[in-house]
């Protein structure tokens, strides 16, 4: 369709250690449209960051590509050369780190870092850099900006760094944002300053984002479409507003049940049992089915992958009717997450 900006199809990661092969990301299959948010959620070393970076060619060392296609605006990233990356990156498609004070530059003006992408990118000229710059300081909250351009990030605080990083990431006007779990080290209201921000930005200028983060509320807050990442693999897709409430697969279940409920504190928390398996030897049949509650003998044995359910969504469970009866009988599924 013409508003399809971003196609990924069966990607497939390695990263290489000198002792061993980790399938860090497999099979992963996904579409985004213009102007809208995906949002990837699943548990630490699922693979979510290492989606995000392989689409940028941002691979760590040991890291490749052994399978699948990454088409942006009808050209297949993985097929470009280290040049043409370099174009790709911050010109069409920008990224925001999780930890600002890793990304920037110490000993750089947190203003001049902002001013790097137009003068690279753009030909300006270091004058309209830094007018851009500010101009850009100020479009993400940054008060006095023409003053903080001088300042080092050190001299920021955490809300401001991050600030700085959208307005790098957003300097060259990309169609595309990756955003790598921009609010976890934030607090609460920072956190919720920073997404007002995203969500004002993305209405003012119809960018589209993919969003990763292990937070469910967020994702129903800024997100038209979710999916859910387990061992590397992706076992649920389709639209919060069906996904959230009226979740198809285990995985995504157990994740609902064990978002805190502030109506009852006193209550303990309703943990998935187990732990992810090895990405080094994945276990045969379904990933999750040492942890699931619906297991039966037939997810011991073959592939499983994303089958279609309804509405435009999908999972990776042959047994999701199960999971569904569970959720509807479960009175706070779709309650814990609402904002």
């Amino acid at each position: 369709m013409s508003d399809l900006l971003l196609s990924v199809k069966n990607l497939r990661v390695e990263l290489t250690t000198h002792r061993e092969i980790v399938h860090a990301v497999e099979n992963v299959s996904f579409d985004l449209r213009q102007g809208e948010t995906l949002g990837i959620v699943g548990e630490s070393g699922c693979g979510k960051s290492m989606m995000l970076r392989t689409i940028l060619g941002l691979l760590p060392r040991g890291g490749r590509v052994t399978g699948g296609e990454i088409v942006f605006q009808g050209t297949d990233l993985l097929s470009l050369n280290h040049q043409q990356l370099r174009d790709v990156r911050g010109r069409s498609i920008g990224m925001i780190f999780q930890e600002p004070m890793t990304a920037l530059n110490p000993v750089m003006h947190v203003g001049l870092q902002i001013a790097e992408g137009p003068i690279a990118h753009l030909g300006f000229t270091k004058k309209a850099g830094k007018k851009r710059a500010v101009e850009l300081m100020q479009q993400v909250g940054i008060p006095d900006a023409a003053r903080r351009f001088g300042a080092y990030p050190s001299e920021l605080s955490g809300g401001m760094r991050q600030r700085v990083m959208i307005a790098i990431a957003l300097a060259c006007e990309p169609k595309l944002l990756l955003c790598d779990e921009p609010t976890t080290a934030l607090d609460v209201t920072i956190q919720d300053q920073i997404l007002k921000l995203l969500l004002h930005l993305q209405e003012s200028t119809g960018i589209s984002m993919i969003f990763v983060t292990h937070d469910l509320a967020v994702v129903s807050q800024i997100c038209q479409n979710v999916a859910v990442m387990y061992a590397a693999e992706l076992v649920e897709v389709g639209p919060v507003a069906q996904v959230l409430p009226d979740p198809t697969h285990p995985y995504t279940l157990g994740l609902l049940r064990a978002v805190p409920d502030f109506d009852k504190v006193k209550e303990m928390l309703d943990p998935i049992p187990g732990i992810p398996p090895s990405l080094v030897e994945p276990p045969e049949g379904c990933r999750f089915r040492p942890r699931c509650n619906f297991a039966q003998d037939d997810c011991a044995t073959g592939d499983f992958p994303l089958l279609f359910v309804e509405g435009g969504r999908a999972s990776a469970c042959i047994h999701s009717d199960s999971c569904r009866d569970a959720a509807l009988a479960d009175p706070v599924i779709g309650s814990r997450v609402a904002h």
